[in-house]
C-alpha cells in the first residue's frame, strides 16, 4: 500500500481501490483519450470529498471528478485519484412538486430523477441520449443537453443551486449573485465587462470555454449557471438543486424524410416556431435497418406535446404538413415512438462503423453553429472531409444547430495521427467561420480546448486561465482541461496497443480477423450499464445483478485493453483481474444485439479462457458441465441413466458429486432421460403417405439426453404441418453424434470445440450436398451453429453453408409451411425470449406463430440467469438467482391463470422449476399438445 493509499483510506469513510482492476476500469470514458490513474475513490458524502482534496493536495495528486464515464473528450480521466460519485452519492435528496424543484446528489443517473418525478408529472428537461447512465454531476459538468434543449434548454438552464467544496476545502453554496462566490472572482469580473459582454457568440449551444458571460450584472451575475460546463476544474460538486418542467400528458412523434441531410437540415431551423419538444436529424447510413422510418435519405424526429393524444398529434400533424418532405409518419403509439427514439438514441454507437465495418471516432462530436446556418455549414463540413480523404456521418440536434459525427480517422498510425490534427484545426476554423461554438454539448475536454483561441481569442481564454486561478490556484482539479490543456493528439487510448496480430482462435470476420480491433470496438458508450428493468433488453444482466462496473460489458471491455496494452495490466492472457471480471459474464450475448457497436462480450470471454487456461489447470466446472456431451453420451452406450438419476438422489452422494463437479450446492442435478430422443427415433414408424419438404431435426445435447419430449413434440408437430422429418446421419457404432460444440466453447476449450465441429461437418456431409434445412429446437445451440461455427472454422467453407441451414422451430414453419394452420389454443403465455434467440437468432417468426396459435401477451426481456453451466458453476448462484427475479419469475408469478409458460431453452426451464417450481415448456410442446390433448403411444415416455 502506498502513503497516498493509506492515507486515503485514513481520511474518507468510502471505498479506496489502487488495486489494479479499479485503475484499468477509469483509464478511459467514451472519448479518444486514456490515462491512467494512481487510484479511485467512491465518497460516501461531502466531508468524504472535502478529506479526499485535502490528502491530495498536501500531496500535489490531481483529483478528477468522475460520474458515468460517458464523455466524448476526455474529460473523466486523469493521472491523479479519480472520484467516483456512482456509488454512494447517487440519490435525489428532496423532491418539492409545487416549487419544481429536486435536491440530488452528484451521482444520481438522470433516468433516476426521472423516474421520482414522473408521479408528480415532471421532469428534469435536458435528456441526452445516455440518459439510462449518465449521471447529474456528469451533465453539470459538461452542461449537457439532449433532444429536448429546443424547448427546455441545456443543464445549466435547469440549475438552481449547487454545493461545491474548493480545491483548497472551501465549502460553497452557488447560486444567482455574489454571496457564495470565491473571493476574487467578483473582481475579475468587474474589470473584464467589456470582454465578457462582446467576446461570447450568442447561440442556444454554446458549450465551450467557461461561461464567465453568466456573472454579468445584467444576467444577474449567477455563479451557478457559470459553474456549468466548468468539466470538473473549478471545484467538486457535491449537491444540487435543479429545476423540474411539467411533463406533456401526451406525445406524438413526427418522422419527416428527406432527400439527404443538408435537406434536413435546411428544414430544421423553419420548424422551431411550430414550439416542438425536438427536432433532432439523422442520415440512412445510421440506420442498420430504416423499415420501421418513412422513405427517404435522412430523416427529422418531430416531437410535439399536448393535452391529450388528440392534441398532440393534431400538433405533429400540423408540422408535419408544414414541411415539405419526401415521406413522413406520426406515430402516437408509446411503444412506437420508443422504438422510433431508440434508432436516433444508439446513433451514437451505430456511428463507430462505418457502412463497410471501417472504424470510426469522436473527436468533432458535437460542435454547433446558429440553426439557420446548418445547412450551409453542414455543406462545407462535407467538403472538408472530402478533402482530407475521411468519412463521417452527421446526426445529432438540428433544431439546436448542433451536429454530432463520428469519423474514420486513423489514430493508429503517426501519418493518421497527423491528419486527425491538421482536420481538427481546418474545422475549428471553419467553425468560427459560421459564428459556431467548438463544442455543443459534450464540452471540450482535451478534444477542442487547446483549440479555444481559433473561437475565442487569445485574450479571452487568458481570462479563462484567471479564472481558473481563483478557484483552483494549485491545478489540483482535472488539470490539462480548458485551460493550458493536454494537445489534442496527445494521450490517444489507442497509442499502447500492439501493432502486430495477436494470435486468436475466432476468427473477427467484422474486425478484419483483428482482435485488438474487436475490443476497440467498445468506445464507452455504457449502454451496458442501464439498471433499468424492462423491455426486451438483455444486456447486462451481470451488471444489473451486482451494479460493478467490472461486471457491465464496457468494464470487461476496458480490462480487456489494459491487458493488450500491457501497462496496467502485465500478465496478458494470464491476467487474474480479467479472468475474475469474465467470470460473471452469463455468455448470454446480450451485447451483440444491444450493445450500439456490437461488442460481442460472450466471444470475447470464450476466447479469453482458451488463452488463460493454455497448459493450465482447469476448473472443475470446465470438465463437469464443459465435456458435458461425452458424459452424456457415455450414460447412454452404457444404459446408465437409472443408476445415475438414483445417485443424484441420494443427497451425500449428490453433494459429494457437486463438490467434485464444481457444481454450486445450491443446484439440483437434472435427471437424465430413460431413453434418449434418438433412440425413440430409432423405434418409431414414421406416418405413411406423401411427404413434403425434408428438414434435417437436429438432436442437440439437452433434447438427445435431457427433454426428448421437446423433440418428440416437434416431430409431431413438423409432420403435420406437412414436413419430411429426418435426422442427421448417425455416425458407426454410435461412438459420437453431431454436436454444436457449445459447452466447449463457452468454458473456452475452442481446441475441442474446433474438433467436435469438424467432425460433426464430416458427419453433416450428405445433408450439405442435399440442401435440406437443418432445425434447431434448442436457441442457444443454433445460435452457436450461425455464429460460433463459422467464427471457429473460418477456414472450412462447410462451417458457412451450415449456418446459413439452421432454422429455429418457428423459422421452419414460417418459412416451408407458412399455409400450415396451427391448433387454436387462446390462452395467455408468459415467459422469457430466450436470450440468444434474442441477440442472434430473432423472434418475429415466434412471435407470428404464438398468434397464429391465439398465445396472446409479451414474453420478457433479460436473462433467465441460468445461461448454460453458468447458474450451475460454484460461486453463480446469487448472480443467476438474481438475473431471473429482475424479469422472469416475476412476470411467471403475475401470470394470468391458465397461462401457458413458454420457455424454449433447457437452461431457461430449468430455471422457472428450480426457483419458481414452475414448468417451462417448448412452443412445439404447447403446440402438440393443443393438436392431440392425449399424446399417441409411440410418444407415451
Amino acid at each position: 500500500m502506498t502513503d497516498l493509499e493509506a492515507e486515503l483510506r485514513a481520511a474518507v469513510r468510502g471505498e479506496v481501490r489502487f488495486d489494479t482492476t479499479a485503475r484499468a476500469l477509469t483509464t478511459m470514458d467514451a472519448s479518444n483519450y486514456r490515462r491512467v490513474p494512481l487510484g479511485v475513490v467512491a465518497p460516501r458524502d461531502a466531508d468524504d470529498v472535502a478529506a479526499a482534496l485535502d490528502v491530495c493536495r498536501e500531496r500535489g495528486v490531481p483529483v478528477v471528478a468522475r460520474g458515468g464515464g460517458t464523455s466524448i473528450a476526455g474529460q473523466a480521466t486523469g493521472t491523479g485519484v479519480v472520484l467516483d460519485f456512482t456509488r454512494h452519492m447517487n440519490r435525489v435528496l428532496a423532491l418539492n412538486p409545487g416549487a419544481r424543484t429536486a435536491v440530488v446528489q452528484p451521482g444520481l443517473v438522470l433516468d433516476r430523477l426521472q423516474e421520482a418525478a414522473a408521479p408528480h408529472g415532471l421532469r428534469f428537461g435536458p435528456d441526452p441520449s445516455t440518459h439510462s447512465r449518465c449521471t447529474l454531476g456528469g451533465m453539470i459538468g459538461n452542461n449537457s443537453c439532449g433532444s429536448h434543449s429546443v424547448a427546455w434548454g441545456t443543464t445549466a438552464d435547469n440549475v438552481r443551486e449547487l454545493a461545491v467544496v474548493t480545491a483548497r476545502g472551501r465549502r460553497l453554496r452557488l447560486g444567482p449573485g455574489w454571496a457564495g462566490a470565491p473571493e476574487g472572482l467578483r473582481t475579475l469580473v468587474e474589470g473584464e465587462l467589456a470582454r465578457l459582454r462582446t467576446g461570447f457568440p450568442e447561440l442556444p449551444r454554446r458549450i465551450s470555454g467557461y461561461a464567465l458571460d453568466a456573472l454579468l450584472p445584467e444576467r444577474g451575475a449567477d455563479v451557478a449557471r457559470s459553474f456549468c460546463g466548468s468539466e470538473g476544474t473549478l471545484g467538486v460538486l457535491t449537491e444540487a438543486v435543479v429545476r423540474l418542467v411539467e411533463a406533456p400528458r401526451a406525445r406524438a412523434l413526427a418522422v419527416l424524410g428527406y432527400a439527404d441531410e443538408s435537406a434536413a437540415a435546411q428544414a430544421a431551423a423553419g420548424l422551431l416556431p411550430y414550439r416542438p419538444l425536438t427536432v433532432e436529424g439523422m442520415a440512412a447510413d445510421l440506420v442498420p435497418s430504416p423499415a420501421a422510418l418513412p422513405r427517404g435519405g435522412a430523416w427529422l424526429f418531430v416531437e410535439a406535446g399536448g393535452e391529450s393524444e388528440a392534441e398532440a398529434r393534431a400538433r405533429a400533424e400540423v408540422i408535419r404538413r408544414a414541411a415539405d418532405v419526401v415521406d413522413a409518419l406520426v406515430v402516437t403509439d408509446p411503444g412506437g415512438q420508443r422504438a422510433l427514439w431508440r434508432v436516433r438514441e444508439d446513433a451514437s454507437g451505430t456511428a463507430t462503423r462505418m457502412p463497410d465495418g471501417t472504424e470510426a471516432w469522436p473527436g468533432w462530436e458535437d460542435c454547433a453553429v446558429p440553426p439557420a446556418r446548418l445547412g450551409a455549414y453542414l455543406r462545407d463540413f462535407r467538403a472538408l472531409l472530402a478533402a482530407h480523404g475521411l468519412r463521417g456521418t452527421p446526426y445529432g440536434h438540428f433544431g439546436d444547430g448542433c451536429i454530432h459525427v463520428r469519423i474514420d480517422f486513423d489514430l493508429l498510425t503517426g501519418k493518421g495521427v497527423a491528419r486527425f490534427r491538421a482536420f481538427s484545426e481546418e474545422l475549428a476554423d471553419l467553425v468560427v467561420a459560421h459564428g459556431g461554438s467548438l463544442s455543443g454539448e459534450h464540452g471540450d475536454g482535451q478534444a477542442r480546448a487547446e483549440l479555444l483561441p481559433r473561437m475565442y481569442g487569445a485574450q479571452t481564454v487568458a481570462l479563462f486561465e484567471r479564472a481558473k486561478a481563483v478557484w483552483d490556484p494549485d491545478d489540483l482539479l482535472n488539470p490539462g482541461m480548458l485551460v493550458r490543456p493536454h494537445p489534442l493528439d496527445a494521450n490517444l487510448r489507442f497509442a499502447p496497443l500492439p501493432r502486430r496480430p495477436v494470435d486468436v482462435a475466432f476468427g473477427y470476420p467484422a474486425d478484419g480477423g483483428d482482435f485488438p480491433a474487436a475490443v476497440r470496438r467498445c468506445v464507452g458508450v455504457a449502454k451496458c450499464r442501464t439498471t433499468t428493468v424492462g423491455g426486451p433488453s438483455v444486456m447486462c444482466p451481470s451488471f444489473r445483478a451486482t451494479g460493478e462496473e467490472e461486471h457491465s460489458t464496457r468494464g470487461r471491455a476496458r480490462l480487456l485493453h489494459e491487458m493488450l496494452a500491457g501497462e496496467v495490466i502485465t500478465d496478458g492472457w494470464r491476467s487474474t483481474e480479467v479472468r475474475d471480471a469474465l467470470d460473471l459474464c452469463l455468455s448470454c450475448k446480450g451485447c451483440r444485439s444491444d450493445c450500439p457497436v456490437g461488442v460481442d462480450m460472450a466471444t470475447y470471454k470464450a476466447e479469453f479462457l482458451h488463452h488463460h487456461y493454455a497448459g493450465r489447470r482447469r476448473p472443475a466446472a470446465h470438465h463437469s458441465m464443459g465435456r458435458l456431451p461425452q458424459w452424456l453420451r457415455a450414460v447412454d452406450r452404457t444404459r446408465t441413466a437409472p443408476l445415475v438419476n438414483a445417485l443424484a438422489g441420494i443427497r451425500p452422494v449428490a453433494r459429494l458429486g457437486k463438490r467434485l463437479g464444481g457444481i454450486a450446492a445450491e443446484r439440483e442435478i437434472p435427471r437424465l432421460a430413460p431413453k434418449t430422443f434418438s433412440r425413440w427415433w430409432g423405434g418409431r414408424r414414421r406416418p405413411a403417405g406423401a411427404r413434403g419438404a425434408e428438414v434435417v431435426l437436429w438432436p442437440d445435447t439437452f433434447t438427445e439426453h435431457l427433454t426428448p419430449s421437446v423433440g418428440r413434440a416437434a416431430v409431431r408437430v413438423l409432420e403435420a404441418a406437412g414436413l419430411d422429418v429426418t435426422l442427421p446421419p448417425a455416425p458407426p457404432r454410435r461412438r459420437s453424434r453431431v454436436c454444436c460444440g457449445l459447452t466447449y466453447v463457452s468454458t473456452g476449450q475452442l481446441d475441442r470445440a474446433r474438433t467436435v465441429m469438424r467432425r460433426t461437418l464430416d458427419l453433416m456431409t450428405p445433408v450439405l450436398e442435399s440442401g435440406a434445412p437443418v432445425v434447431v429446437l434448442e436457441p442457444s445451440c443454433a445460435a452457436a451453429l450461425r455464429t460460433d461455427l463459422p467464427e471457429l472454422l473460418s477456414d472450412d467453407p462447410r462451417a458457412q453453408r451450415l449456418a446459413s441451414r439452421v432454422l429455429t422451430f418457428a423459422e421452419c414453419l414460417d418459412r416451408l409451411a407458412p399455409d400450415w394452420i396451427p391448433p387454436r389454443l387462446g390462452r395467455p403465455a408468459v415467459g422469457q425470449t430466450h436470450c440468444h434467440q434474442h441477440a442472434v437468432l430473432g423472434d418475429g417468426p415466434d412471435r407470428r406463430l404464438r398468434a397464429a396459435a391465439g398465445l396472446t401477451g409479451e414474453l420478457s426481456g433479460g436473462c433467465c440467469g441460468l445461461a448454460g453451466d453458468f447458474g450451475f458453476a460454484r460461486g453463480h448462484y446469487a448472480v443467476s438467482a438474481a438475473c431471473a427475479e429482475e424479469q422472469l419469475l416475476p412476470a411467471v408469478r403475475e401470470a394470468p391463470e391458465g397461462a401457458v409458460v413458454l420457455a424454449d431453452g433447457f437452461s431457461c426451464r430449468t430455471q422457472l422449476e428450480q426457483l419458481g417450481g414452475v414448468r417451462g415448456r417448448h412452443l412445439a410442446e404447447v403446440l402438440a399438445e393443443g393438436m392431440d390433448a392425449r399424446p399417441a403411444p409411440e410418444d407415451a415416455p
